[in-house]
């Protein structure tokens, strides 16, 4: 067998339609196109368009905002934090941030920062420096002798804003 020899099974190739050749051809007048009308031409067609009645996307109200200042934070439970220093693949000595979960695999990468949740149990103590913490994974981190020191600026007043006193 040689290179210039391989070739497609039969069939699995489909040769194209030359389309505007003539009523005989199956694809001729219109050309595939339909009727006249805006849809028939090229360029821009109307996306949701309901024949002048309102359309769905302008009949519904709108709802929410994006705030562009929301950090974007991974949620780590406890549980998965065990399973990857039973694998071996976090070491318990270090300190556990953002980069030695991502390098152990936990995480795809460190985006913002991580928040620790208290899901699953932990058997060794290890110390944490994660941006946010659940208080029940603090209490199941320290129930076993480790720490969790948590980066997030401090919350001022009940609000969470600034007050002047």
């Amino acid at each position: 067998m040689k290179l210039n020899e391989i070739s497609d099974n039969a069939g699995s190739r489909k040769g194209r339609m030359r389309i505007g050749r003539g009523i005989g051809s199956g694809k001729g007048k219109t050309g595939g196109r339909g009727g006249k009308g805006q849809t028939a031409r090229t360029g821009v067609r109307i996306k949701g368009f309901e024949g002048g009645q309102m359309p769905l996307h302008r009949r519904l109200p709108k709802r929410g905002f994006n705030n562009i200042f929301a950090l974007k934070l991974y949620e780590v439970n406890l549980g998965r934090v065990q399973e990857a220093i039973d694998k071996g693949t976090l070491d318990a000595k270090d300190v556990v941030d953002a980069a030695a979960l991502a390098r152990a695999g936990v995480l795809r990468r460190a985006k913002h920062g991580v928040r620790l949740l208290g899901k699953g149990e932990i058997k060794v103590a290890l110390q944490f420096s994660v941006y946010g913490a659940s208080k029940s994974a603090v209490e199941a981190v320290e129930k076993v002798g480790g720490s969790v020191k948590i980066l997030a600026p401090a919350k001022t007043g009940e609000d969470g804003g600034d007050k002047a006193a």
